[in-house]
């Protein structure tokens, strides 16, 4: 008989972040009364951030599986071939409200759970990103968030040893309250040497390996499923903290135990540490678990079971194990300093059982933790469709003065403070410093193979429009792939959004859902794993609609890889994807909304029959050798994807423009699909006719737009700027306002 510690009262179940419909059906589920310890798992397992309760019906929706799936969502994180026997495994997840808590080690322990998704499926992490929001800049609270979470990022994954080689820094004042930081890890395994999180075997041992169990992050998935108000400070307690030394320490250790062949399933403890571990392994395999917690190693007196089932202590895993190898992994265990310690087994009754002090504290059917969790379809209202700008409604700049302000403004601005606190070339094999469309990595054991890392979203079009800006995240990092070289593989989603209880919310996740959706079946860019992060509000104020796609993608042959610069002078500039007729789209564009304060109207629209054509050439371009300089076209159009390519490479450029064109939205507008290709070819030696015969067949127009060279970028009419004073505005802001001189 299971005895109650602690009643159960209406606000203890509302403390643990429970309706009352959702505590009546725990009690028809089990016949009774929880325990207290029973209380605390349930609303692990059936809060939003484990259960997906509210975003589960639409995810069901997006493409997972492609000839080169292996693994798609469902498991620790999702695996891709990438041919000779090799696979990338990858995922993105989010730590927005521990980060908000306290920075550094939200932010530390974020870049540690991700690096432990993908080493426990037995790859080796060969990479890093992560996608940052933050609130505006003159927020008292920003500098402070930006300074933690980047030195978080930085202390941990430079520690452990993986290249941060790519991610975004965005600021928004909707963010305010709520920022978000969105991590990403890929690693490297045999396609034939890959481990899962079922559990097989009955009565086999349950190992728990790596760190001690510590109260750090006791509640924290539930807290991860709320809103926050003006009691955040009390919060801290449910943040983890992390250790990068134990980390690589677990991760050589699990990754020699893998190769003995002595793990028959393995499950990083993340959130809601060994309760999610524990019942996901056993539910998936359809055995019970049996848990005696007095054998759990802990690093602090009397911790209760309620408290060592719901503890988010770092640098742990949970394993079955071959019995006739538990001396040889104890072994490997204790060699690296780690703790080894058996601590239950499976059974075969489907019942999770949870032993503490000689007493039974916890009896509940297994499968129905996960698979009994509530499943919502939440009420929606459709976003409201936003009238386009009408044509005479578009103020005026010189084009030379807007752009130095666009380069030097927060979201325009070099990110250089922030990613050279990150070691980028850490394990030797990195080919571009961040800063490009993509970060670029060698295949280890391959002469030629590497893999590009791209996260894009843009919320200011997703919040105008979610579905278009949906389509656009998407789009976006299949085209920053694109633009080094690669074919793109697969994507992984981190889907940041507010209380989905509300239906303006709800409608928002479900129509990005659909652009994403949409997006991946036309580019053939399968959704392989991921992360719902919801409730990402604080006094009712929401955060902007923010569904980040992680992307990543081959390189055959690196040697043809192409860059952001421009490689040479007197390189023709191509304009691959541009539309027949000059003018360009305006409202929702970093020119209206930071040089005018507008953000009125709809998001470019995206095209993705043409995305996927323009893309596919422009690969063809490079793979074939002509061009080393492409660079897609995004925010701040083609007057600030013209300046990235020149500050990139310290050459200028000339860009005519048009006649009685107007040139602000032909240099500021930020329509899709489109990419800057600098040619390695003589203009004079008809070369370029034929590539313009294989545009017209193809349905693309490719117009030569300017000419490479020299020391100045100019741009239409407007004065000459030197690449020089480019520069110089663009890495200002950054250190400035770091240092509180903005």
């Amino acid at each position: 008989m299971i005895q109650n510690t602690r009643p159960i009262t209406n606000e203890l179940v509302a403390s643990h972040g429970l309706k009352p419909d959702e505590y009546q059906r725990i009690l028809d589920l089990i016949g009774r009364e929880p325990s207290f310890t029973e209380l605390g798992i349930f609303s692990a397992m059936w809060n939003e951030h484990c259960s997906y309760k509210s975003s589960k019906r639409w995810l069901r929706t997006l493409p997972t599986s492609g000839p080169q799936v292996i693994q798609g969502p469902g498991e620790n994180a999702g695996v891709v071939d990438i041919g000779d026997g090799d696979c990338v495994v990858f995922k993105m997840e989010s730590h927005n409200h521990p980060s908000y808590i306290e920075p550094y080690q939200g932010a530390a322990t974020g870049v540690g759970g991700i690096l432990r998704d993908v080493f426990t499926m037995g790859a080796r992490p060969i990479a890093a990103m992560n996608a940052l929001r933050f609130g505006a800049p003159d927020h008292p609270k920003t500098r402070h968030l930006v300074s933690g979470v980047v030195a978080g990022v930085g202390g941990y994954g430079n520690a452990f040893g993986v290249p941060t080689v790519g991610g975004e820094v965005n600021f928004d004042p909707r963010y305010n309250g709520n920022c978000l930081v969105n991590a990403f890890a890929a690693g490297l395994a045999k396609t034939d040497a890959i481990f899962y999180s079922k559990a097989e075997g009955v009565g086999l041992p349950v190992v728990y390996l790596g760190a001690k169990t510590g109260r750090d992050g006791v509640g924290g998935a539930t807290m991860a499923s709320a809103e926050f108000d003006e009691k955040i400070e009390e919060k801290r307690p449910t943040v983890q903290v992390g250790d990068p030394f134990t980390e690589k320490c677990l991760l050589e250790a699990c990754l020699e135990l893998m190769a003995s062949g002595a793990v028959i399933a393995i499950q990083d403890m993340g959130a809601a540490g060994l309760t999610c571990s524990a019942v996901e392994m056993g539910a998936k395999g359809d055995l019970g678990i049996e848990l005696d917690l007095d054998k759990v190693p802990v690093r602090e007196e009397a911790m209760t079971a309620y408290e060592m089932m719901l503890s988010e202590s770092q640098e742990r895993m949970l394993m079955v194990l071959r019995p006739e190898q538990e001396e040889e992994a104890q072994a490997i265990f204790r060699k690296w300093g780690l703790d080894f310690a058996i601590v239950g087994k499976t059974t075969d009754d489907l019942r999770f059982r949870v032993m503490h002090q000689g007493e039974e504290v916890a009896n509940l059917p297994i499968k129905q933790l996960g698979d009994e969790a509530p499943e919502y379809d939440r009420p929606l209202v459709e976003p409201t469709a936003r009238a386009p700008l009408a044509p005479d409604d578009i103020p005026q700049t010189d084009v030379a003065d807007a752009l130095l302000k666009l380069l030097a403004s927060p979201d325009l601005s070099s990110r250089r403070w922030v990613y050279e606190q990150y070691d980028t070339y850490i394990q030797g094999n990195g080919l571009q410093r961040p800063g490009g469309d993509a970060g670029v990595v060698r295949v280890e054991g391959h002469a030629k193979k590497a893999l590009a890392f791209s996260s894009d979203v843009t919320p200011r079009y997703c919040e105008a429009d979610p579905f278009e800006g949906g389509k656009q995240a998407v789009a976006e990092c299949w085209r920053n792939l694109t633009a080094t070289g690669a074919l793109p593989l697969a994507a992984t989603d981190n889907l940041n959004f507010g209380n989905p209880e509300k239906p303006e919310i709800m409608g928002q996740f479900a129509a990005a859902v659909k652009g994403i959706g949409e997006a991946c079946r036309t580019l053939e860019f399968p959704i392989v794993s991921g992360n719902v992060s919801l409730y990402n509000e604080t006094n009712g104020q929401a955060i902007l609609p923010t569904p980040t796609i992680g992307g990543v993608g081959l390189l055959s042959d690196w040697s043809r890889m192409a860059r952001i610069g421009f490689a040479a002078e007197n390189q023709p500039i191509l304009l691959v994807g541009a539309p027949r007729q000059w003018g360009s789209h305006l409202a929702q564009s970093i020119y209206m909304r930071d040089l005018h304060g507008r953000t009125d109207g709809p998001p470019p629209p995206v095209d993705l029959a043409q995305e996927r054509k323009v893309g596919d050439f422009v690969r063809r371009l490079i793979e074939r050798g002509l061009t080393r300089s492409v660079h897609d076209v995004s925010d701040g159009g083609l007057a600030v994807a013209l300046a990235e390519m020149a500050m990139a490479s310290g050459i200028g450029a000339a860009v005519p423009g048009l006649e009685d064109i107007d040139p602000v939205p032909v240099f500021f507008g930020e329509d899709q699909n489109r990419y800057l290709v600098a040619m390695d070819l003589d203009p004079q030696d008809g070369a370029l006719e034929d590539i313009w015969r294989e545009a017209e067949e193809a349905g693309i127009f490719a117009p030569w737009i300017g000419t490479t060279g020299g020391s100045d970028l100019k741009l239409g009419h407007s004065r000459r700027v030197a690449v020089s004073d480019l520069i110089a505005a663009h890495e200002s802001w950054f250190p400035s306002f770091m240092e509180n001189e903005v």
